[in-house]
């Protein structure tokens, strides 16, 4: 829950793993590590890493013959399908204004499901797109959001939540696939969260935020209406329905309860009884079956990696798979047989690339190859994983990208990546803003600082009601780990973030006026009290919950007026660049604005950019180009006293 203002969509997170424990001996000799013994290294232009191609989202056809998923490939997110014996891939949907987020093949092959807001308003809808090329909005309401749950069993209708009937509650409906007509299955009047769908409908798994660190768990009964609360812990524990048994006879659900990592257990719908079902020393982020339960996939936030794991559920004992390809896999999918596996390889110096797997030994295929081949990847850096001890004895993870060709004695500047949230983690994907960034000669350090998720729920509770003072100190005492690193510049360190992380960028120049050079501020917060005033209304279900973690402005309208950066403005005297989209319903663009304005009356160098067809994050490529080229001219005129035109325009 303490995701909420991050942005699902902004390509701003990197990673890939490096080390997993504290920094020894060994990782610092890496991290200070000054000489470069490989050959001069090429730099790319914007627009050369902006020609790779991002794609998400996949679905294997029910004749096992190709695999759907969304590409931006012509500069918005289309719809396309591969063949799964390999070859070029077809361009479904012509999309020219708003992205097109695949979710899967209609059950006759024909069709296909697909989401898509206007502009990044984040009111999406559901569409059927024909074979004719023509497609039809399934939801029509143009005041209400709609977001798909799952396919029935019988693959006869598909399930999915909207607000249509109250703006502040999603309720669950079943759209038959024969009328494209849907039918209300559950009326939430309570605030809950649909969590989980029994193969038989008559179950539902639903969960209630209280804070951000707890929540209760539900069972409601479609056939007696009847809802049964299962949970109501004491102290901060967290229960999350999951998935229910092909069988119907058990609930998988995620909990934290006395554990500081989740874990998955399952809970016996006749008889109350709950079992512990699967461990990790991280969280386990999810688990579910195959369509015909013969496997069972679950995925582990390992130390900012993505681990899976497949397990035969006859057997209880993990899949025998052949070598696969380096990276985080993600994504994994089967088909409707279970012949076939389908998923993602991506890595700090590699986008996603999707493969296929046939379950008879041979070797995963590669399917797509997105990065531009005029990149060459040995150009590229691969983010390692450290650990630095913050002001009072906390240990921080961070991602360290050092730029090659560092020469012998040469101190470079740096910039710290905050990720969103405020609960977010910054994951070891590939990221074309932050390798531009470092290809072009900057240090970079991604902050987890403490609230980051991934690390134990202690952690992630660390900054509650603290936001803009703890977490921006662990920022600030990152300082002193790169500057022993022996090649930063102290004096040469930013600041940059989205969402939450550009909050963090404002209060670090408002609060810490002399501690970063410059700021770079991606659709940041400037003031909590309008902020929390102004969420969305579809945020009902855990709005209390995040009031109680960053402070209600009704009752708290001191506390969120000290943290916010608006009021102390007057205190800004490092230079800022602003990046912001007109259709943002979360951090509306009066927030940037305003900020700007304020700034500006302080003579400091202030650039503020607004795009008037995106929302919370980017999803237009030529809105990526201008937005991230600005920010790397930025970056060189006030860090490195470059004065001569936009830089990273064109390769070198």
């Amino acid at each position: 829950m303490k995701k909420l203002l991050q942005a699902a969509t902004l390509s701003l997170v990197a990673v890939l793993a490096g080390c997993q424990s504290s920094v020894s001996e060994q990782d610092h000799a890496a991290a200070t590590a000054t000489t470069e013994t490989a050959a001069s290294v090429k730099t790319y232009s914007i627009e050369e890493f902006m020609a790779t191609t991002s794609i998400r989202g996949n679905a294997i056809s029910p004749d096992n013959s190709k695999i759907l998923y969304s590409s931006n490939e012509t500069g918005i997110y289309n719809a396309f399908e591969v063949p799964v014996s390999g070859g070029e891939p077809k361009q479904l949907t012509n999309s020219t204004d708003n992205s097109v987020f695949v979710i899967s093949y209609f059950p006759d092959g024909d069709r296909i499901l697909y989401a898509s807001d206007q502009g990044g308003n984040e009111i999406t809808h559901l569409y059927v797109h024909n074979p004719d090329g023509t497609s039809r909005d399934l939801t029509p309401d143009a005041k209400a959001k709609a977001e798909f749950t799952d396919w029935s069993h019988d693959k006869q209708s598909f399930f999915y939540i909207s607000n249509k009937r109250d703006e502040r509650m999603f309720d669950l409906y079943e759209m038959d696939l024969k009328s494209l007509k849907p039918k209300l299955v559950y009326k939430n009047d309570q605030a809950l969260d649909v969590a989980a769908i029994s193969r038989d409908k008559r179950y539902l798994g639903l969960v209630k935020s209280i804070t951000t660190n707890k929540t209760d768990m539900y069972l409601y009964d479609t056939k007696t209406k009847q809802l049964k609360q299962l949970t109501k812990g004491q102290g901060d524990v967290k229960y999350y329905p999951e998935t229910f048994t092909p069988d119907g006879k058990k609930m998988y659900y995620l909990t934290d309860e006395g554990r500081e990592f989740t874990s998955l257990k399952s809970y016996d719908l006749a008889t109350g009884k709950t079992a512990e079902v699967e461990q990790a020393d991280w969280d386990i982020m999810y688990s579910y079956f195959s369509r015909n339960g013969k496997y069972r996939v679950t995925g582990i936030n390992k130390d900012a990696r993505t681990e899976v794991k497949i397990y035969e559920v006859a057997t209880g004992q993990p899949v025998t798979l052949p070598s696969m390809p380096a990276g985080d896999i993600t994504a994994v999918r089967f088909s409707d047989d279970e012949r076939l596996m389908s998923f993602y390889v991506n890595s700090s110096k590699s986008p996603n690339n999707l493969f296929v797997y046939r379950f008879d030994g041979e070797k995963p295929k590669q399917l797509t190859d997105t990065m531009n081949p005029k990149i060459d990847t040995d150009d590229l850096v691969e983010g390692q994983v450290v650990r630095y001890t913050s002001y009072d004895g906390m240990e921080i993870p961070a991602l360290l990208y050092k730029p090659k060709g560092i020469k012998e004695g040469e101190k470079r500047p740096a910039v710290l990546w905050i990720h969103g949230g405020p609960g977010g983690q910054t994951r070891l994907n590939y990221s074309p803003l932050m390798q531009y960034i470092v290809n072009h000669g900057y240090v970079l350090l991604a902050v987890n600082n403490r609230g980051s998720s991934g690390y134990g729920k202690t952690f992630f509770a660390a900054d509650d009601q603290k936001h803009g003072d703890v977490d921006l100190k662990d920022c600030i005492e990152s300082k002193k780990f790169l500057t022993a690193t022996g090649y930063v510049d102290p004096e040469k360190i930013g600041i940059m973030g989205g969402s939450y992380g550009g909050y963090m960028v404002l209060a670090g120049l408002a609060f810490a006026p002399d501690e970063f050079a410059v700021g770079v501020n991606i659709f940041g917060v400037s003031n909590w009290l309008r902020t929390l005033q102004s969420i969305p209304p579809w945020w009902e279900s855990f709005r209390e919950a995040l009031y109680k973690e960053m402070g209600n402005p009704k009752t708290d309208s001191a506390a969120l007026y000290n943290k916010s950066p608006l009021f102390f403005a007057h205190q800004i005297k490092k230079p800022l660049i602003v990046l912001q989209g007109a259709n943002d319903p979360r951090v509306l663009q009066v927030e940037s604005d305003e900020i700007v304005e304020a700034v500006k009356k302080n003579n400091v160098p202030v650039e503020y950019i607004v795009f008037p067809d995106e929302g919370h994050g980017f999803v237009k490529k030529e809105n990526e180009i201008k937005g991230y080229s600005a920010v790397l001219a930025f970056l060189n005129k006030h860090l490195k006293g470059e004065t001569s035109g936009q830089a990273g325009t064109s390769g070198q």
